[in-house]
């Protein structure tokens, strides 16, 4: 029996871990099978002094998902996620994927990781993005992964309390049956020194903390995506694979500062043992 194949379309780097190069490293040591698409490509992250590399031509990224089709992944694909998009011309490229992908698959679970902006640096990607994130992605998502300034950016709601959730995410225009799991929340109702994750969906709101690390670092939300499809992917209920992917993700965060890193790291061994355990 073949292992679940997941098709991932983020950025990808020749020097650290975000995007792809966060995400596919703990699904595949999980046992799973990655088909990488790259919707950029950059020698590190914008956090260094000099930054080369460029989003993939359109004509190219066509090309690349072309040769999806016909390699007939996403008619054995469990799921599809998708991270970040540079360019307006590949995220309409990659709504049109998703939607095919979907019709042709109706089994296929699709994981929406919206990046495009956080409360520091604030919107990194085009408005013209943000725009197709939210009016052609997201109401594709079975399931999404927006932090709290996406979420208010997105709908125009400040997420400040619990109750703004709920609100909120029937702003986002998601399926009726879809998991929205707001990300890196810290609400009015959480506990000091602790950040969580809230999962609201057709069965209700269910609360997940985390102990907050004094670290801010890149690919953090690439890697808890990609963690959570591979305890997804291996059967873990979706509660269970959120708190899953925030230990481990805890783990590589608390391992890149204690190397003074500037983006999570991989190599820490309990980080690695556990993926083995899926």
């Amino acid at each position: 029996m073949r292992p679940p194949l997941v098709i991932s379309i983020q950025s990808q780097v020749v020097m650290g871990h975000v995007g792809n190069s966060a995400a596919v490293f703990p699904m595949q040591a999980a046992g799973l099978e990655v088909a990488q698409v790259p919707t950029v490509v950059f020698s590190n992250t914008p956090d260094y002094p000099t930054l080369r590399g460029r989003a993939m031509p359109a004509d190219f990224f066509a090309d690349l998902l072309q040769g999806v089709w016909e390699r007939g992944l996403p008619a054995r694909a469990s799921h599809v996620v998708t991270g970040y998009i540079g360019s307006v011309e590949v995220a309409r490229q990659v709504a049109g994927f998703v939607q095919r992908a979907k019709q042709e698959n109706p089994d296929l679970i699709y994981f929406c990781d919206p990046v495009m902006g956080d409360d520091a640096p604030g919107l990194y990607v085009p408005e013209t993005i943000a725009t197709i994130l939210r009016d052609e992605l997201l109401p594709l998502a079975d399931i999404a992964s927006p932090n709290p300034f996406e979420i208010a950016y997105l709908t125009g709601q400040s997420i400040t309390a619990l109750a703004d959730l709920p609100r909120a995410a029937a702003a986002l225009g998601m399926a009726p049956g879809a998991h929205l799991i707001a990300t890196g929340c810290h609400l009015t109702e959480t506990a000091g020194g602790m950040l969580e994750s809230v999962i609201l969906g057709p069965s209700g709101i269910s609360r997940h903390p985390v102990p907050r690390l004094p670290v801010a670092m890149a690919g953090t939300g690439d890697l808890f995506a990609g963690l959570i499809i591979a305890a997804l992917a291996c059967g873990r209920a979706l509660t269970d694979a959120v708190e899953f992917a925030q230990v481990q993700t805890s783990r590589a965060l608390a391992r890149a500062a204690a190397l003074g890193a500037q983006e999570v790291v991989l190599s820490d061994p309990d980080f690695r043992a556990a993926l083995l355990t899926l």
